[in-house]
């Protein structure tokens, strides 16, 4: 139902459960953190926290017959915990969920399952439910897809107003230069001479800043790194993608006052005040 993979051992039967064997499942943080570099299967490990129940499970030690591959089970950014699994069977305290496999839409089972579990104990009191999926989302996802989405938002807007200042810084330097274009125009210069010129001048800017950006990105890089999981704050796909999106945005916004001045009459920018 998980998908998580068995690397060594085998799972419970519906016998060792329904018999509350003392068997274990653990995973590959368990054996690295108490086992070494053994091999874990047939090994025995004592669950001193069963002592503490209500219910106490007399002599809590257990034989270890599968080893499953690491999971995410401390949420996203939290490393991985050591886990082991015992059947459910061999205390009724502690908190319970139940995973139901349906062939159905899973919210539309919910009142069948709700009611099954009632006919076996009115007592029980069902909360928490959904989808696996819904729960996932709502408890691992949801932080992080805000902050995901406030990033986009505010990085938009970073590019829209690079963009904008570029343009307007270019457009502002271009005019005051207007004169200088005439006189290179009416000395022959070329309008493709004149957009280059211009686009020079532009590119010269951005790249500065692109420049400083990177210098203070990779200064701050670990102090956003407790913000970041399963990707470096030093990522080279990063430091080398978003400097060419805003070099490639800069060129867009030299363009446009470039365009402008290479169609400047010689005779109207020679005459310019």
């Amino acid at each position: 139902m998980l998908k998580i993979q068995f690397l060594k051992g085998r799972p419970f039967t519906e016998a060792e459960v329904y018999g509350a064997r003392k068997l274990a499942i653990v995973n590959q943080t368990f054996v690295r953190k108490y086992l070494g570099n053994e091999d874990p299967i047939g090994k025995q490990v004592r669950i001193a926290q069963l002592e503490q129940f209500e219910d106490a499970v007399k002599e809590p030690v257990f034989e270890i017959i599968g080893l499953v591959a690491d999971v995410k089970n401390r949420g996203l950014q939290d490393p991985t915990e050591p886990e082991i699994w015992v059947p459910y069977t061999v205390t009724g305290s502690a908190f319970r969920g139940i995973l139901v496999r349906t062939e159905k839409e899973p919210l539309t089972m919910l009142n069948a399952v709700q009611q099954e579990i009632w006919a076996t104990d009115r007592n029980v009191a069902v909360t928490l439910t959904g989808t696996l999926e819904g729960y996932i989302s709502q408890f691992s996802y949801a932080g992080p897809r805000f902050g995901f989405f406030l990033m986009m938002i505010f990085g938009g807007l970073g590019l829209v107003l690079v963009t904008i200042g570029v343009y307007s810084v270019l457009a502002y330097t271009t005019t005051r230069r207007t004169q200088e274009i005439g006189i290179r125009m009416a000395l022959g210069a070329e309008a493709h001479n004149v957009q280059a010129m211009v686009i020079r001048m532009g590119l010269r800017l951005v790249g500065t800043g692109v420049i400083l950006g990177l210098i203070a990105s990779l200064a701050l890089g670990n102090v956003i790194a407790t913000q970041l999981w399963g990707v470096s704050p030093y990522d080279p796909w990063t430091l080398v993608s978003v400097p060419l999106v805003l070099l490639l945005t800069g060129l867009v916004a030299c363009w446009l006052p470039a365009r402008r001045a290479s169609r400047v009459d010689p005779l109207v920018a020679l005459r310019y005040e």
